[in-house]
């Protein structure tokens, strides 16, 4: 059989659409991300994932631990469900969710908040329990005198002496303890290097570059606010840099999400090879004209700047392409190309989410597959009523 074959199989019981997880191949990603990491552990980023029973699946795995989540309320459900040690990558200004982890001795023990500035500081101040905190560092590239800028708009802290100013900060304000330390190299682990031409010639230069200057600003970082604060950990990197991250000192873990489900925008790095894991399908419902069938729905873009990239790719059969006047639509999406030639109506169309986690924002549920059966239905964060963002 091949994948397609298989996973109709698989699913014939099922009515489209539906989303669906291949557990073997979820296992190789995983195993691939552990052998890049050398030791250090990865901090699954639940952003990529947005399914509670997949996470719990993968910490189990070994080389894996600790959660890196995107908001305070999630971080505060999954340490209710029994989970531990999760940091929170990005600021709150939620008051009640702030008011709720003050609170809860558990809570505060097992969560970290990220801050890189003095009014996070003053958000957070005077709570029952102390509240871990970690400063978030700016890894982007600048070069030419800040005409050239490669790199998430994050953090305002750059430098050295900025991270170890707000360090300090910290250790004057009671209640606040400084525990962590994470630069994240979005334009190095959230950027793929096998591009042809001359733009991939530019995004491989960038990156080297990147990677020289980051090991020297990062390790002076750490050096400079472990003088101020007992570190527990140094968190960088992501799915797409693993393998170099870790090579840093300074690091004591690194970060990936993405990985595990190894969606579209993945395909596109030299340094590894991932297996698609997380698909969704769906039907056939017209026949417009010959070479075109329409599928229902398919509107899933995904974030960040918008383009084709953005956009699902139909994955199964090969072959397929959009229309270029409706792209991917809200309720109906026109499939060309000679492989629609033999699709009828009431076929599977299967596609892969350009990112990762995104693709649970629109499905309840997950059917795990395990060669050509499916071998459970897990629910995502929306099926369990749970939408963060």
């Amino acid at each position: 059989m091949d994948d397609r074959q298989r996973l109709d199989r698989a699913t014939a019981h099922l009515e489209a659409p539906f989303a669906v997880l291949d557990l073997d191949a979820l296992r190789l990603n995983a195993e691939s991300m552990a052998r890049r990491a050398a030791g250090k552990p990865i901090r699954v980023a639940s952003k990529s994932i947005r399914c509670r029973p997949i996470l719990e699946r993968v910490l189990a795995m070994e080389g894996f631990a600790g959660i890196m989540a995107f908001t305070l309320p999630e971080a505060l459900w999954l340490v209710s469900t029994g989970m531990r040690d999760v940091l929170v990558a990005y600021p709150t200004t939620d008051r009640h969710a702030i008011r709720a982890l003050g609170a809860d001795p558990v809570a505060a023990r097992e969560i970290t908040l990220m801050v890189d500035s003095p009014e996070h500081l003053d958000l957070l101040q005077g709570q029952p329990h102390e509240i871990r905190l970690c400063l978030d560092i700016d890894a982007a590239f600048v070069a030419f005198a800040g005409k050239l800028r490669a790199g998430a708009l994050r953090s305002p802290l750059r430098e050295p002496a900025q991270a170890a100013e707000i360090a300090a900060e910290i250790a004057r304000r009671p209640g606040l303890r400084l525990t962590g330390l994470m630069a994240y190299e979005a334009q190095i682990a959230g950027v793929g290097d096998k591009i042809p031409g001359p733009y991939g010639t530019v995004v491989r230069w960038m990156q080297a570059r990147s990677r020289r200057e980051l090991i020297v600003r990062r390790g002076r970082i750490v050096q400079a606010v472990r003088r101020v604060a007992d570190l527990e950990f140094v968190n960088g990197g992501g799915t797409g840099s693993i393998e170099t991250t870790v090579r840093e000192k300074a690091i004591t873990e690194v970060a990936a999400g993405s990985g595990f489900f190894h969606p579209r925008l993945f395909d596109f790095y030299r340094n590894f090879d991932g297996h698609p894991a997380a698909l969704f399908a769906l039907p056939v419902v017209r026949k417009p004209a010959p070479g075109i069938a329409t599928v229902l729905g398919g509107g899933y873009h995904a974030s960040g700047s918008p383009g084709p990239t953005r956009l699902p790719q139909p994955y199964l059969p090969a072959g397929l392409r959009y229309d270029a006047n409706e792209g991917a639509g809200e309720v109906q999406t026109p499939l060309l190309g000679d492989a629609a030639s033999d699709l009828r109506v009431g076929d599977r169309v299967w596609f892969r989410h350009a990112k990762a986690g995104e693709l649970c924002e629109r499905f309840a549920s997950l059917h795990l597959i395990e060669g050509d059966r499916v071998v459970e239905e897990v629910p995502t964060y929306r099926g369990e009523g749970k939408t963060f963002l």
